[in-house]
């Protein structure tokens, strides 16, 4: 079995060996080996070739205590268990729902969290050859295929997810590097898509599907040049995070497709992005081996962690570890009932976390102090695991050299797409994903804030503006739009020459440039290594054989999964062997980010 193997390399040295449990200040993490999942006949899976493999989580409310649903792929094989934590050991040979496809693998999949039942489930999966599949596998169905023909795009689908609050609405990214958003209940049509632009800006277009019915995609997204790695919705929906194989992180109003921010990679490709809890920092990692911490607020880079020794291929934040100290002083932890549902991702969580950690931006006094956890996993098959501490979010006097690099690097040239914060209000001004009543965008180039304040009918907002025909968005632009002939979209960025022949010169001139990193080390799009501070790992422990391609937070347990196609839980401290009666109130419902 996986856990119990060494590597052969290095006679089991201490460096070499697989840990099976790790210590921070919270405790010790322990491997439980009863929880494993994998295939049934538990055989490595030979990875040569395959995609990644990938884990999804649902809660469907089981009246049982035991409502936590668990979906992975491998290889050409998808499979659907109950998942049983660290409460129950997995019983492999009882999935509720096994799929095996031909001349096609699955790559990314996701679940709708508004409509899980314990009768039904509605699960997105994207595929090598572009297509996407909603199927139920809790009654075995398959509803619909989109892309059927490929006649909308014919590269790998790197990441499906449903619209946050949307029942219907789901956004799609391809290898290509674009990007496409459905509508379960519209069909795709029989011949390829037409498009009229709807608006562009620097190295992103976005256009509309041009037909006499509603039609399959809704909305077409050109970002940036190569494929389009994953994107992430911030945790109010509203914001789109998006990375690519050209470097860059692209950070979108996902309602008024205007872009936030940028910033760009060390050197190579970003491969994943999450946002913090509270939407007010996002957090990258990708081919130059790092992880990068980007401020929503300010659009810039506030920190660098180097630990692994290859390609990052998943970060996330944890919400359960994640500290809000109050200067009485009172410490919220994963332990707390009341701060789990605090900090819970989602749309419908409660409101005075954010409260909380937006308490010490939004005073001079030092009333809360707080301390972002994230984790990383890579190529390298280690898990790292971080602290973001108040010394790095807000630097004191005296100021350090880093602090005084990109105070001026801030000040003197805003990064693209922001209006800089406003002098003397420490960038209180600007929205945060996470608060409930945003304010308008200080942005010059940001449209009327009616899409943007809406924070309880996101599905009504989107099914309006955008299902309903994107008729507010194309009356706005009217007058930029042009027609546009049948493309072949499975060619790199190959719609972007089809805009208006001067905004097509103009925009790859900004792209090349872009690009170019001798033009962007050194700027607020990618300082020097010098220039911000550089974070160590709590703990950087090698956990796999081969590279991993998972890490969920869950409540009681960490999940990781590698390229083999074993699913491990890691027991979080004081976790390990509770009884169901004990967590069933808190059932954790786990989300891929």
């Amino acid at each position: 079995m996986l856990l119990s193997k060494m590597a052969a390399e290095g006679g089991g040295k201490e460096m070499n060996e697989i840990k099976t449990q790790f210590t921070t200040r919270e405790g010790l993490y322990k491997l439980l080996s009863h929880s494993e999942y994998s295939r049934p006949n538990r055989v490595p899976f030979n990875s040569q070739g395959s995609n990644p493999v990938r884990v999804s989580f649902v809660n469907v409310n089981d009246q049982s205590g035991n409502g936590d649903r668990l979906c992975f792929n491998v290889g050409r094989e998808l499979y659907f268990y109950i998942y049983k934590g660290v409460r129950k050991a997995a019983d492999l040979s009882k999935p509720i729902d096994k799929r095996i496809y031909k001349g096609t693998q699955p790559t990314c999949h996701d679940f709708n969290h508004l409509t899980a039942t314990a009768e039904s489930v509605s699960l997105l999966v994207g595929f090598s050859a572009g297509q996407v599949q909603l199927i139920d596998p809790i009654k075995k169905e398959t509803s619909k295929l989109f892309n059927e023909e490929r006649l909308i795009d014919k590269s790998r689908v790197t990441c499906v997810k449903w619209v946050p609050g949307s029942e219907s609405l789901f956004l799609v990214a391809h290898s290509s590097g674009n990007m496409y958003l459905y509508n379960v209940e519209h069909n795709c049509g029989t011949t390829a898509p037409h498009y009229q632009l709807l608006k562009q800006g620097e190295s992103f277009a976005v256009h509309t599907c041009k037909s006499k019915s509603t039609r399959n995609p809704l909305l077409k997204w050109t970002v940036g040049e190569g494929a389009l790695n994953e994107f992430a919705f911030s945790p109010d929906g509203k914001f789109l995070a998006c990375v690519s194989q050209d470097g860059f992180l692209r950070v979108f109003n996902f309602d008024s497709v205007e872009l936030h921010g940028t910033m760009k990679s060390y050197f190579g490709g970003l491969l994943c992005a999450c946002w913090s809890p509270d939407g007010k920092y996002i957090v990258t990692g990708g081919e130059d081996d790092l992880v990068t911490v980007w401020s929503f607020v300010d659009c810039r880079v506030i920190a660098r962690g180097h630990g692994h020794k290859s390609w990052v291929s998943v970060v996330a934040f944890d919400p359960y570890t994640t500290s809000v100290e109050e200067s009485d002083p009172m410490e919220f932890s994963g332990s707390d009932e009341d701060f789990q549902d605090l900090l819970h991702f989602g749309r419908d969580r409660a409101n005075s976390t954010q409260s909380r950690l937006s308490k010490r931006n939004s005073t001079d006094s030092r009333p809360v102090s707080v301390t972002y956890r994230f984790g990383s996993v890579g190529q390298d098959t280690q898990l790292c695991l971080w602290d973001l501490t108040e010394d790095i979010l807000f630097p004191h006097q005296p100021l350090s050299r880093a602090r005084t690099h990109t105070n001026v690097m801030n000040a003197t040239s805003p990064p693209a797409g922001s209006g800089g914060a406003n002098p003397g209000s420490n960038g209180n001004s600007i929205t945060t994903p996470g608060n409930s009543v945003p304010p308008p965008l200080p942005r010059s180039n940001s449209l009327p804030h009616s899409a943007v304040s809406n924070s309880g009918s996101k599905s009504s907002v989107m099914d309006g503006a955008i299902a309903s025909g994107v008729s507010k968005f194309a009356t706005l632009s009217l007058h930029d739009r042009k027609e546009r002939h049948h493309e072949k979209d499975h060619k790199r960025n190959h719609s972007m020459g089809h805009i208006s022949s001067k905004s097509s010169d103009k925009l790859n001139l900004v792209t090349k440039t872009k690009t170019d990193p001798a033009k962007t080390l050194g700027t607020p799009l990618c300082p020097r290594m010098e220039e911000v501070p550089l974070l160590e790992p709590l703990i950087c422990k090698k956990i796999a054989h081969e590279r991993l391609t998972v890490l969920i937070f869950l409540e009681d347990c960490i999940v990781t999964a590698c390229q083999e196609g074993f699913i491990c839980t890691w027991a979080r401290p004081g976790k390990v062997g509770l009884l169901p009666s004990q967590n069933q109130a808190n059932s954790p419902s786990g989300t891929v980010v």
